[in-house]
């Protein structure tokens, strides 16, 4: 299979997994929330297993070990800094609760979050079919716990659980418009740089917006399980690494 079909599926895979929102219309809410956060901690791990253990080696097997790698991590940092700063919004992985946020301002953050992970992605297939596969588990891993938060989100604030199902799937395509973007850029210039982008992407995500949710629980036996979801999401993402090596 050529890269354009692994970043084409890949897209279209990942916008389904938009779908998984509607396990919240059959979940009673208190085994939503014991899902939840360990699935967070879980796409934690993945996420910092895909960017120490895939993207930025990748990036300097490519690359070679320059300063300008740094730069691009800090930058797809920071763009995620500010657009969680500018557009007052950031990933929901909480089961759904009385507060009533701007619905639309979510699903245009969300489309736009999708947009760039897409790029991303799409950047490592590019490079290596390899590297691509363990970017796409570490981003799908932390997809479904968003989903779940963001389609709960819609429902409580007040949408038909039709209508929310369509939007949602709709905003994760842009997954899939980023990746082609990024396919179609790549016969004009060098798109390498979307490898240490992806890792900054990555690193911000699993640090400041799901670590936080996992970190301040009371109960040390829910502490020890979401440490634990951590590590595996950690050790899965260098099983991968091993089972792809030459």
């Amino acid at each position: 299979m050529n890269t354009f079909l692994w970043i084409f599926f890949s897209g279209i895979l990942m916008s389904a997994i938009a779908l998984v929102g509607s396990l919240t219309l059959v979940l009673r809410e208190v085994t939503l929330r014991k899902l939840l956060l360990p699935l967070v901690a879980l796409a934690a791990g993945t996420l910092l297993g895909g960017a120490l253990f895939h993207l930025i080696p990748a990036s300097v097997d490519k690359l070679g070990n320059h300063l300008s790698i740094y730069i691009w991590i800090l930058l797809g940092f920071a763009i995620f800094l500010g657009l969680e700063q500018f557009l007052h919004w950031h990933h929901c992985h909480r089961a759904p609760s009385e507060h009533r946020p701007l619905t639309y301002l979510i699903l245009i953050a969300d489309a736009l979050h999708n947009f760039i992970g897409g790029l991303a992605v799409a950047g490592a297939f590019l490079i290596d079919i390899r590297v691509g596969i363990g970017a796409w588990i570490a981003a799908a891993a932390h997809e479904i716990p968003q989903e779940l938060g963001d389609f709960g989100i819609l429902i409580h604030g007040g949408w038909k659980k039709g209508r929310a199902l369509l939007y949602n799937f709709l905003s994760a395509l842009t997954f899939l418009v980023g990746g082609i973007v990024a396919y179609g850029a790549s016969f004009t210039f060098d798109v390498t740089f979307l490898l240490p982008f992806a890792a900054g992407n990555f690193i911000y995500i699993a640090a400041a917006d799901l670590i936080p949710e996992i970190k301040h629980e009371e109960s040390a036996a829910l502490n020890v399980i979401h440490f634990l979801s951590f590590l595996v999401g950690i050790a899965l993402l260098l099983v991968v690494r091993f089972v792809f090596e030459d």
